[in-house]
């Protein structure tokens, strides 16, 4: 098996697999030199080298160069500064163009060497005059990248609808297909303003939050099912799975009660085992006189 090593070109990006190469005593947290498609980057090691099934590699493994130095992150934290600036003169210039494009973000490479100029647009946009235009301008090489709705959101970063910084800017390193499936499954509204980020999209947490939703509903009963409760037989209306209780209806009136599940109990499966009553013995009787001899 071949042995890699697990590096992040950004503190939420995917991880990718380099070759060590003669660093194999390299540990998480420390920073290095890779080779990219791109170029040369500054990634930080968040797996340490070790051997992996070849299925896991769907491609030629880049190498590790060397250790970051000093100067290195020096370097990449002065171009850093310079990236609002940047992308403000970048806006401006593809104003001065007039292109149906939007500017979402720009980022230097660690020594300055690239600059990747990332934006959203609706259709097709030439910008090969813009191209040469901010070369001239910021005198280094500069590549264009088309991003969607959810990467924009996670460039710009903000907070959800939750209170708390959005999941993708904070944490979350890849994007997973999200369908309105896992919505139903959570008994959540299918309104779509009440299951959708800022970017319009469904709600990321509903794919990973799906498999703890998926375990508390097992726990409860469904809905129009049949239960008992200690305000007699009932049938459920609503399921809460992170409260753990349900609220159902009482059979002949129209109230609503809310139940915790470990207080209730369905008649349609018994949660007691009955004692076996034993049968009784059968008594001897009396014997068949055997039949006599003629």
């Amino acid at each position: 098996m071949p042995t890699v090593v697990g590096i992040s070109l950004k503190p939420t990006s995917k991880i990718y697999y380099f070759s060590p190469g003669r660093l194999s005593d390299l540990e998480r947290g420390e920073y290095v030199i890779v080779e990219t498609a791109r170029g040369r980057a500054l990634g930080q090691v968040v797996m340490p080298p070790q051997d992996v099934p070849e299925a896991e590699i769907s491609a030629d493994l880049k190498p590790v160069v060397r250790r970051a130095t000093a100067w290195d992150a020096i370097q990449q934290d002065q171009y850093h500064r310079r990236e609002p600036e940047t992308r403000a003169q970048t806006r401006e210039i593809v104003a001065q163009q007039d292109l149906p494009m939007k500017v979402v973000g720009v980022e230097y490479s660690f020594d300055g060497s690239r600059l990747t100029i990332y934006f959203s647009a609706e259709k097709r946009v030439d910008f090969r005059n813009l191209v040469r235009e901010l070369s001239k301008t910021f005198r280094t090489a500069v590549e264009m990248r088309q991003i969607g709705v959810r990467d924009e959101a996670k460039l710009l970063d903000g907070y959800g609808r939750c209170g708390y910084r959005l999941c993708c800017a904070a944490w979350l390193r890849e994007f997973e297909p999200v369908s309105i499936r896992l919505a139903k499954q959570q008994n959540l509204p299918l309104n779509p303003a009440e299951i959708s980020g800022s970017c319009g999209r469904l709600l990321c947490c509903l794919r990973y939050e799906n498999e703890v939703y998926a375990e508390a509903l097992a726990r409860l009963p469904g809905k129009r099912s049949k239960v008992l409760t200690q305000h007699g037989e009932a049938t459920v209306e609503r399921v809460n799975p992170l409260k753990e209780t349900v609220t159902a209806r009482l059979d002949g009136s129209e109230s609503l009660v809310e139940v915790e599940v470990s207080e209730l109990i369905t008649t349609e499966t018994q949660t007691e085992t009955q004692k076996e009553t034993p049968l009784p013995r059968r008594g001897r009787g009396r014997r068949r006189s055997p039949s006599r001899r003629r």
